[in-house]
């Protein structure tokens, strides 16, 4: 996992309508930059539901919201139109985000070790700076979390 303090990974990558997002986009606000490993999954979705119900509160404190999976942009469209999420999400397919940001690797499900993502979230300041590194995220709960209230 990254660690708080260091510059962000630059990145580029494609939402669910095909626009290129980049992280220099994003330069003189705050980001959420959070990693889930598939859509429409209970745990993903709890996830994404709780940002999503958090949003006006993010975008009342400054912040932009992405997520980003290996899903594809259409997988991410459905997503995005069944739970009414107000964000976009990015489709890593090629893992070139995932892996910068060190979300994908081994991970340990029903005992078993696997490769996969592995559920992240970062908090990107105004100057691309790691502000904030969550390994343990309250899918329920993350959007709470992550405003510390």
């Amino acid at each position: 996992m990254l660690q708080k303090g260091t510059k962000a990974p630059d990145f580029c990558g494609t939402d669910e309508e095909g626009n290129e997002h980049k992280l220099s986009d994003y330069a003189g606000k705050k980001l959420v930059l959070y990693f889930y490993p598939k859509d429409s999954t209970p745990g993903c979705t709890a996830e994404a539901c709780s940002l999503r119900d958090n949003y006006d509160r993010f975008l009342a404190k400054g912040y932009a919201v992405l997520g980003v999976s290996k899903d594809s942009a259409a997988s991410h469209q459905k997503f995005i139109e069944k739970y009414s999420l107000p964000f976009h999400l990015l489709s890593d397919q090629e893992l070139v985000i995932l892996k910068a940001y060190e979300a994908y690797g081994e991970k340990k499900m029903y005992g078993k070790t696997t490769m996969g993502t592995i559920r992240t979230t970062y908090v990107i300041d105004e100057n691309g700076m790691i502000e904030d590194a969550i390994g343990k995220v309250d899918t329920k709960n993350h959007g709470v979390q992550l405003l510390g209230e």
